[in-house]
């Protein structure tokens, strides 16, 4: 899966969806993804595959299994192993729900 296709998996949740942050506050819940490292495999002097490390956030007021099981759904259906954690962001009132999966392609 390329990042492309995975912001339009992500939009079709239906929350609000940006890379990185929004250019203007937004009420949860939202979500924003980044890639947060990334890495090749080569042989023979090519690139064969693109390695890429995303961060999905997931921002809610208060804990939503139903946003979580949406995302992890969605993971689980296009076979992206994922990792989890979560984060109450106090100066903000929010909880931040992370995902971490990695794209090969």
């Amino acid at each position: 899966m390329t990042l492309p296709e995975l912001a339009q998996k992500l939009k079709a949740l239906g929350y609000p969806v940006a890379y990185s942050h929004f250019k203007s506050a937004q009420e949860p819940p939202f979500i924003c993804y980044l890639v947060v490292d990334g890495d090749t495999f080569s042989a023979d002097n090519k690139v064969l595959s693109k390695i890429t490390y995303v961060d999905i956030e997931l921002y809610v007021n208060i804990k939503d299994l139903a946003a979580e099981k949406k995302i992890e759904d969605m993971l689980n259906e296009n076979e992206l192993p994922w990792s989890y954690d979560e984060l109450f962001i106090r100066d903000e009132g929010v909880f931040k729900c992370t995902y971490s999966i990695t794209l090969i392609n």
